[in-house]
C-alpha cells in the first residue's frame, strides 16, 4: 500500500495550529472536554495489556445503545477512524469492488484507493438535497460487490434519513448479497428520533462510531465497530491484533466514565448545537451569497456559495484564513468543488461563531470578481 495524506489532514486546525486560527468553523464535534471535568481517579489503573477487544465492561455499555447487540458483537478501535482502517483492509484487496456514497469521510474514499479496490461512486448532490438515491445504490451494485458504504447522519451535509429508509438501504445489500459499512459517528445527534443502531438490523451490516465528536473527547481515541457476523468479527479482530494487539487501558477506563454518563452528556450537547443551529440558521438567512440544504442531524453543515457569484474560490479561502482568521473545511476535503465549505458549529464558542460568519461574508465580497 502506498499512503498519501488526504488534504482533509494536510489542512486540518491541528497541522496549521489552532494558534493561527482565532475562529475555528472547521471541526466537526462538540468542544473538546477537559480530563478534569470527568472527575476521574487514574492512580489504580493497571498499566497492562488489555482485552484485545476492548475491556469487557465498555463493549458492554457501547452495545446497550443498541437492541438486541451484546459485547461480543463491539470491536474497540483506535477510533472511528481506526475501525474504518480495518474494515477496509481486512474486507479488500486490488480489485475488489465497493460502492461509495459521496460526499462521504475521506477516509472512506482514500483508504479503498491505496489498496487499489474498484470504486463505484454514487454522488448525492445539492439540488437533489443530498437525498439517499437507492436506485442509484443498486444500479451500482454488483454480483461481487463487498460492500455499501454511507454515512448517516451525513457528513458533512448534516442531512439525515428516517429509519424506513435505513431498513429499506439494510434490504437491498441483504437481497443482493453484499454488506454494508454504516458510519453512524453522528447517530446521537440529531433533532429527531434518533435511528437505530445499523448492525442491529442485520449480519450484513457493520456499524462505526466513536467517542471524538458527540462526546468532544478526541483525545483518547476510543471508537468502535460493531457486527453481528461471528466470523466478520474475527478477521476484525485479527487485524486489530496485528496492527496494536490491544487498545490502550488508560484509554478505555476514560471512555468507560464518559459513556456511563451518556445521558447527561447528550442532553447538553444537544442543546449546545440546537442553539448554535439557530444562529448558522439566521445567518443563511440573511446572506444572499450563500445557500444549503438544512443539516436534520450532526452538528455540521456544507452550505455553498451560490453559483451566480463570480468568486475567485481560492482568494475567499485564503483571504478567510489569512486577513479574517477564519476556517472552514473546504469542500476539496469531500472531493467537492470548493464552492462548498463546511461549517462546524458546535465547537466554537457562540461569539467565535457569529464572528466567523461574520468572516465568511467578508471575504466572500473580498474575492468577487468584477
Amino acid at each position: 500500500m502506498k499512503y498519501v495524506r488526504m488534504p482533509i489532514e494536510l489542512e486540518s486546525p491541528e497541522q496549521l495550529g489552532y494558534d493561527t486560527i482565532r475562529y475555528n468553523l472547521s471541526e466537526s464535534s462538540v468542544a473538546d472536554r477537559r480530563l478534569g471535568e470527568l472527575n476521574l481517579k487514574l492512580d489504580d489503573i493497571l498499566l497492562c495489556y488489555g482485552d484485545h477487544r476492548g475491556a469487557p465492561d465498555l463493549r458492554g455499555l457501547i452495545a446497550r445503545t443498541g437492541e438486541g447487540l451484546s459485547a461480543d458483537d463491539v470491536l474497540v478501535t483506535a477510533g472511528a477512524a481506526g475501525a474504518l482502517f480495518i474494515i477496509a483492509t481486512s474486507m479488500l484487496q486490488a480489485g475488489d469492488h465497493i460502492v461509495v456514497v459521496r460526499p462521504n469521510y475521506a477516509t472512506n474514499l482514500e483508504t479503498p484507493r491505496t489498496i487499489g479496490a474498484d470504486m463505484s461512486i454514487v454522488d448525492l448532490t445539492f439540488e437533489t438535497g443530498y437525498r439517499l438515491d437507492l436506485e442509484a445504490i443498486e444500479a451500482a451494485i454488483r454480483p461481487e460487490t463487498r460492500y455499501v458504504s454511507v454515512t448517516y447522519p451525513h457528513n458533512p451535509t448534516g442531512v439525515m434519513i428516517c429509519e424506513d429508509e435505513m431498513k429499506a438501504l439494510v434490504a437491498l445489500v441483504e437481497r443482493k448479497g453484499t454488506c454494508l459499512l454504516f458510519d453512524e459517528t453522528y447517530r446521537e445527534m440529531t433533532s429527531g428520533p434518533m435511528l437505530p443502531v445499523a448492525a442491529s438490523l442485520s449480519d450484513r451490516v457493520i456499524s462505526v462510531s466513536s467517542l471524538s465528536k458527540t462526546y468532544g473527547i478526541p483525545g483518547i481515541r476510543i471508537g468502535w465497530l460493531i457486527t453481528r457476523d461471528a466470523a466478520l468479527m474475527e478477521t476484525f479482530l485479527a487485524a486489530r491484533e496485528q496492527i496494536g494487539i490491544s487498545g490502550s487501558t488508560v484509554d478505555e477506563y476514560i471512555a468507560y466514565v464518559a459513556l456511563s454518563q451518556r445521558d447527561e452528556w447528550l442532553a447538553f450537547n444537544n442543546a449546545r448545537i440546537a442553539s448554535a443551529f439557530a444562529i448558522v440558521k439566521d445567518w443563511i438567512a440573511s446572506e444572499p451569497l450563500v445557500e444549503w440544504i438544512e443539516p436534520s442531524g450532526g452538528c455540521v453543515c456544507f452550505p455553498r456559495i451560490v453559483p451566480s457569484a463570480d468568486v475567485d474560490l481560492a482568494g475567499f479561502h485564503e483571504s478567510l484564513y489569512s486577513r479574517h482568521q477564519a476556517y472552514v473545511g473546504r469542500g476539496s476535503w469531500f472531493e467537492q468543488d470548493d464552492r462548498h465549505f463546511r461549517i462546524g458549529y458546535a465547537w466554537p464558542t457562540e461569539d467565535e461563531l457569529r464572528k466567523g460568519l461574520a468572516a465568511i461574508s467578508a471575504a466572500i465580497r473580498d474575492n468577487l470578481k468584477g
